[in-house]
């Protein structure tokens, strides 16, 4: 190790350039004509995004230890476990507005731009309002308690533009053309400037992204209190979620019982926070759940649901082939 190295300002800044390099390279070079991802191309790119997730790790590892490096691999694995939710809601909305894969990909690039801007400034939110108030943890840990049941008990998604309020709202502000424009955001309609149905996709799904930022957000703050890796964890997941997305997005289906290993990660992360002594609760009702034992409690509740998933969706294909043979 080289030693404990202090987080400056300079940091930061580095790595905002480094994302914004990033998303420019993707938004442009990698992405300058309309066409469909295929997945080989996001088994490529998913590898390559966790790949740099993991050597910032192992950087975190060499620069600020052991406990700081653990901290940013279990946010990050939080982070994208929970992204596994919205890819499904995305996967619901690209369904409901019809949209052709080959303009999906501008949508997600675009919407992760957004994503990142949302979640920097909840993150900058949350870090002054712990900082200043140590009994927002304790806020925190039982909206996650209430998020991590309202999962498990929640009916399935289901999206109808029609009666989605945000859809409502964009169209009695601005006018929307009835078809799309190729990949554009914007066209002529009736004389003058519009929405193309497109727009109101990426409308969409900055929301649900909001939306799920909700929970995942203070997920993270659960296992550190630490901007830079609240921050830094949040971003890496978001990167790779577009790859994800056209990787998974096609066999999500598969993945029953996720949902359910997903609302058991954050009742786990709702306990931890409520029972850390940062929270200056009564010295009986405090407990410092390790961060590496945290990192292994997710991974092993993800794997669980993941491998209890998969064994189902075998057995019911086992179960459709010998009807169909007998």
């Amino acid at each position: 190790m080289l030693g404990i190295v202090e987080i400056t300002p300079w940091h930061w800044a580095g790595f905002i350039v480094f994302v914004l390099v990033c998303i420019t390279l993707d938004m442009g070079a990698f992405n300058r004509t309309a066409r469909a991802v295929t997945f080989k191309e996001a088994l490529i790119w998913s590898t390559i995004w966790f790949a740099l997730a993991m050597l910032f790790a192992g950087l975190m590892l060499a620069l600020r230890g052991t406990e700081e490096a653990t901290e940013f691999v279990t946010g990050y694995l939080i982070e994208l476990s929970l992204s596994l939710d919205n890819i499904l809601v995305i996967a619901l909305i690209f369904t409901a507005f019809q949209v052709p894969p080959k303009y999906q990909r501008r949508v997600l690039v675009w919407g992760i731009l957004g994503a990142l801007t949302m979640r920097g400034l909840m993150i900058g939110l949350g870090a002054v309002l712990i900082e200043h108030f140590s009994w927002v943890l304790y806020v925190f840990g039982f909206f996650l308690l209430f998020t991590g049941v309202k999962m498990l008990l929640a009916k399935p998604e289901k999206i109808n533009p029609e009666n989605n309020p945000v859809i409502r709202c964009a169209r009695k502000l601005f006018p929307v053309s009835p078809g799309l424009d190729g990949q554009k955001f914007f066209t002529r309609f009736n004389g003058r400037q519009a929405l193309t149905p497109l727009a109101l996709v990426l409308l969409l799904v900055e929301t649900t992204d909001l939306i799920f930022a909700v929970d995942s957000v203070p997920a993270v703050f659960a296992v550190t209190q630490k901007a830079f890796i609240v921050f830094t964890s949040n971003v890496f997941a978001i990167l790779g979620l577009r790859s994800l997305y056209f990787l998974l997005a096609g066999a999500i289906g598969m993945f029953r019982y996720l949902k359910a290993g997903l609302s058991v990660v954050l009742v786990f992360v709702g306990i931890k926070m409520l029972l850390d002594p940062h929270n200056h609760a009564p010295q009986w009702f405090q407990a410092k759940i390790p961060t590496g034992i945290s990192l292994l409690v997710v991974a092993f509740i993800l794997s669980v649901a993941i491998s209890l998933s998969v064994m189902a969706s075998h057995r019911e294909r086992r179960a459709n082939s010998n009807r169909l043979k007998s």
